[in-house]
């Protein structure tokens, strides 16, 4: 069918790899209607959680910059005070939900490479799935950790109130300007791996500059899964 896109206005582009025998209005056509589905599934989603009172944030990064570590420090900082449930996301293995048991939360795995195709983010049938795992009248926060990507996860609703970013300093300050669609659809930017910046070139300003050409005041936490610096400030968004 070609590559996608759905732009900040909902129209749909693709682009032709001359597969099939459909013409481009088809493959828009059904596109289309992929994402109509998918949003009418978000807002029965949005309906379940505002049903049970439950804030629900959409957490994505690419593959490697330290989501489920970010969110081992969510999930020790939540224990006795806040009922959280995860929604793990992941192509294949347990890998990842593992590293999140233990810390009381429910875990909801869900491998896209089993039954959905491999696809690289979540949707919002796909998160629906995941729901029957977790028991919605006994939490107050639900965290998405999406398939790594950082693309076609921000181009998906699956009925969250919230979406936000993890981000690596290892990823290069250019990332904001090459991927525009994932830097502008959050409400929070988590800059992560601030432990490594004495070894880096990076330069914090010059990122903050970029990610303030795509989306102007956007909040930033500068942190380190690995020390704990920053966290707080972090959570204390993310406990809002």
């Amino acid at each position: 069918m070609g590559r996608f896109h759905r732009h900040d206005d909902g129209t749909v582009h693709t682009h032709d790899d001359h597969s099939g025998y459909t013409t481009g209005k088809e493959r828009i056509a059904v596109l289309e209607d992929i994402f109509i589905e998918n949003d009418r599934c978000a807002a029965e989603n949005r309906a379940a959680f505002d049903k049970h009172n439950v804030q629900v944030v959409n957490i994505m990064s690419s593959p490697g910059a330290g989501k489920t570590s970010v969110l081992q420090h969510v999930l020790q900082a939540a224990q006795g005070k806040i009922r959280v449930g995860v929604v793990e996301g992941d192509i294949e293995t347990s890998i990842d939900a593992d590293r999140l048991g233990g810390y009381g939360a429910q875990i909801s795995l869900l491998n896209t490479g089993h039954g959905f195709g491999g696809e690289c983010h979540l949707d919002a049938p796909m998160v629906a799935r995941a729901l029957k795992d977790l028991d919605l009248e006994n939490l107050d926060l639900v965290l998405i950790e999406n398939v790594g990507n950082l693309v076609c996860p921000a181009e998906f609703e699956v009925g969250e109130h919230r979406k936000a970013m993890i981000f690596s300093v290892t990823e290069g300050e250019d990332k904001p300007l090459k991927y525009p669609v994932m830097f502008r659809s959050v409400e929070a930017v988590v800059v992560n791996k601030i432990d490594l910046l004495p070894y880096l070139d990076f330069d914090m300003e010059l990122f903050k500059a970029n990610l303030e050409k795509v989306h102007p005041g956007v909040p930033v936490f500068e942190v380190s899964a690995k020390t704990g610096e920053g966290i707080e400030s972090w959570l204390q968004w993310l406990f809002k």
